[in-house]
């Protein structure tokens, strides 16, 4: 199982949100730190942490590459030749640092991430300007590490410490912060037990752990203090979480949702990524009950062939599949519905694949992520028999992405003229506008004055891109506790 929703592409980005929290660096030693991040979610979340780490250590972060003392790549393993990526990226920065070291600056190097969980010696190996590799469940290490560096080791962190990195996270999340953006990740479990025979995540991530609900509730609360109105929960299969309770009882996600729901100012609540087995009655009530959780679902099914689904290990039916998309529909009706695709995979047939897009027109997505289906190395899918001809699998994927954006365009077509609740996160590109969230998860575009920032307002939806919506702020309105979505008045006339 992935964690997702995953871009289709690797993102890359500079971890700099996090460190307006950094208020306890130390004076007369500051250096820069520059965080590239791959892949899912959890990776960014991981990326934050890690300038949470380094600040006390005298790091602030930059987003300028030559300007940096310190370069990390946080890496993802999902997709299809994501090793030899970081190699062709690191041999871009040993350009860089042989510049600065011309100059007299130094600059060390570390990857981080799954590829270094992966990867490991190999890394050192090929890539000499690398001064320590360290794996998802050891950065609250990184000073340490660092300091081993500094002093000529060649460091390779790769152990499955989880509980340790929880409890570092505990310990930070105790600690007051300035204002954060909007909208924030906070990972309450890791790791998988399910093994799709396609997945190298058990590989990387180890075996599914959980966070006490004290923790997670501490950090929730503290993002709330710091300007968060909106917290995604992030785990590889976030619906198994099973922490430990304050009453000494394990807790599933409904009940941890529950609880997250009673804190002040943490208005909207999201997780990801799903496992269908994982989606227990509790979790569907708390669909049903909260206000916060929001009528959006990311469900991977992976396939609509029993016969591929059973090669992939996934340990369910399409049926399995079709009665839970009924009961989670009948507990919210206009939930937007999101999955992930995998074409191609060892074995699949014409008829294979016609049930897959059969399956995708009886469900009907609001948004979905498909793949061809790559050779992970280590995993049981990169040596099955009847691997599928490439031109097959673009073939077939294209197929499935037409139908895929058809879907999605008409849901977002259905959101034309609703009122709906909007979080206004950032300045869009244009003077004037403002780039929020709906309920829906889909990208609105409106113009507000920059002071809405951080407010959930109420937005009539008037216009319908590609992949955006477009609204207009509804008069005579306060920051308000309005929820949901309603037909507007012309609607309801029409």
């Amino acid at each position: 199982m992935t964690s997702r929703p995953e871009t289709e592409q690797e993102t890359a980005q500079s971890a700099v949100c996090a460190i307006e929290e950094k208020t306890e660096a130390k004076a007369g030693a500051t250096r820069k730190v520059f965080v590239r991040t791959y892949g899912c979610q959890m990776n960014v979340y991981d990326s934050e942490r890690m300038t949470d780490v380094l600040a006390p250590e005298g790091y602030q972060a930059t987003d300028d590459l030559e300007d940096a003392d310190l370069v990390i790549l946080n890496t993802c393993h999902i997709r299809e030749k994501a090793a030899e990526k970081v190699y062709s990226e690191l041999g871009r920065i040993r350009k860089v640092k042989e510049q600065r070291a011309k100059s007299g600056k130094d600059m060390m190097v570390g990857v981080a991430g799954c590829v270094a969980q992966a990867e490991g010696e190999e890394i050192s190996r090929r890539a000499p300007i690398v001064d320590l590799v360290v794996g998802p469940q050891s950065y609250h290490q990184l000073p340490s590490l660092l300091n081993r560096a500094r002093q000529g080791a060649k460091v390779v962190e790769t152990e499955f410490d989880i509980d340790a990195k929880f409890d570092h996270l505990s310990e930070r999340a105790e600690r007051p912060v300035q204002k954060r953006a909007p909208a924030a990740f906070l990972t309450v479990q890791e790791g998988c037990d399910k093994f799709c025979t396609f997945c190298v995540v058990p590989y990387t991530r180890g075996a599914e752990v959980s966070r006490p609900v004290a923790q997670i509730v501490t950090e929730a609360e503290r993002m709330a203090s710091s300007g968060v109105r909106e917290v995604t929960l992030l785990g590889q299969n976030v619906n198994a979480y099973h922490g430990q309770g304050p009453d000494g009882a394990t807790w599933g996600l409904g009940r941890l949702l529950r609880r997250l729901s009673e804190i002040d100012g943490l208005d909207r609540l999201r997780y990801t990524t799903s496992h269908p087995r994982d989606m227990d009655d509790d979790l569907i009530e708390a669909h049903r009950d909260l206000k916060s959780l929001m009528p959006y679902l990311h469900l991977p099914v992976q396939s609509g062939s029993d016969k591929i689904l059973k090669s992939m290990n996934r340990r369910h039916t399409r049926d399995d599949y079709f009665r839970l998309i009924d009961r989670i529909r009948g507990a919210v009706p206009d939930i937007a519905l999101s999955g992930d695709f995998i074409v191609g995979f060892p074995g699949e047939t014409d008829r294979d694949f016609e049930d897959t897009m059969d399956l995708i027109r009886r469900v009907g997505y609001g948004s979905a992520f498909s793949f061809k289906y790559s050779q992970r190395p280590g995993t049981p899918g990169a040596t099955m028999d009847d691997q599928v001809p490439e031109a097959v699998k673009s073939a077939r994927l294209a197929e499935l992405q037409a139908l895929v954006s058809e879907q999605q365009k008409a849901f977002n077509a259905s959101r034309l003229g609703m009122h709906c609740d909007v979080l206004l996160e950032k300045k869009g590109r244009n003077a004037g506008q403002l780039v929020g969230k709906s309920p829906w998860l889909q990208p609105v575009q409106l113009d507000a004055p920059e002071n809405l920032v951080g407010t959930i307002q109420a937005v009539e939806i008037v216009q319908i891109g590609s992949n955006s919506l477009f609204g207009r702020l509804i008069e005579g309105q306060d920051e308000t506790d309005f929820s949901g979505a309603i037909p507007a008045p012309a609607a309801q006339a029409g």
